[in-house]
């Protein structure tokens, strides 16, 4: 008996002294964060941006579409034979800071914006639950007005739009965001439309297969105008956009309908003329190309 109780010592011994030395290594090593990535497939959800940005020292290069109306008819091809385009560059300054401009056929407009990453979804102790960016946009109508005093008369057409974006990915498949949403407008087209409208912006995404994803985007405009004594401007209607992602290696194609005609801030979020269920729903796409400036 002496000498199994003395081997039972030998042979458990280690053991014990191991998982005691393992526990305190645990409890001394600092855990690390696992960021989450690819929340979207793109710096857009469709017509919105999604809280995404551009690497740093990489160019995008954007091509965006908006066709006429599907009700149009088979005369004019169900809106095929009208288009509006939007071009634009944006380029990561950081991994967190991006900046752009573009320029739209609609209006005419000159838009530019900036991009910051603040928060980064990610798991363990300590991290985020969701990504959260901020978006600052300006833009201007460059429409002639008068030939004498044109730039003064557009100047008064700038637009800004202030927008807080948060999301979260669910899962692999699953991805949520909510924007809330300012845009100033310096001048309005009548009395009764304010020049501060407030939104609020819901998207998401669901992964279809590795490189597909069925995207949607709904923006609610706040009734902010009726505090001031003022019936809101019936003949805008809040945006609705419904699409797929499709990713090929360096592209990124976006196939959507939308009830809205403009690429920009402004012209989604305040001017859409269009009702889905009156059949105003606009075909569109976005191509996005990204080039690496980075000397590794």
């Amino acid at each position: 008996m002496k000498y199994r109780i003395l081997l039972f010592i030998l042979l458990a011994g280690p053991a014990v002294f191991a998982q005691d030395l393992f526990d305190e290594i645990d409890k001394n090593v600092k855990q690390t964060k696992k960021y989450t990535s690819a929340t979207f497939k793109s710096t857009r959800v469709i017509n919105g941006h999604s809280v995404e940005t551009v690497a740093k020292n990489h160019l995008d290069f954007r091509i965006s579409h908006r066709f006429g109306k599907l009700n149009d008819g088979a005369y004019n091809f169900f809106g095929l034979d009208q288009a509006t385009m939007r071009l634009g560059l944006e380029y990561g300054l950081t991994d967190k800071l991006m900046v752009g401009l573009g320029r739209s056929t609609s209006q005419k407009t000159f838009d530019s914006f900036a991009k910051y990453k603040i928060l980064r979804q990610a798991s363990g102790k300590g991290a985020s639950p969701v990504s959260l960016t901020a978006l600052a946009t300006w833009d201007a109508i460059s429409l002639s007005t008068s030939p004498q005093f044109m730039f003064y008369n557009n100047f008064e057409r700038f637009t800004y739009t202030g927008q807080l974006l948060i999301a979260r990915k669910m899962n692999d498949k699953l991805s949520l965001q909510v924007s809330p949403t300012w845009v100033h407008r310096n001048k309005v087209e009548t009395t009764l439309d304010p020049n501060d409208v407030f939104l609020v912006g819901v998207g998401g995404r669901v992964k279809i297969t590795k490189r597909t994803t069925l995207n949607a985007e709904y923006f609610y405009r706040l009734p902010t105008s009726l505090e001031a004594g003022l019936k809101p401007n019936t003949a805008n209607y809040n945006s609705l956009s419904m699409g797929f992602d499709i990713e090929t290696g360096g592209h990124v194609f976006q196939l959507h309908f939308t009830n809205s005609l403009g690429m920009v801030e402004r012209q989604f979020l305040t001017q859409t003329a269009g009702s889905w269920l009156k059949g105003d729903i606009h075909y569109g796409f976005n191509i996005s190309r990204t080039f690496s400036f980075d000397k590794k």
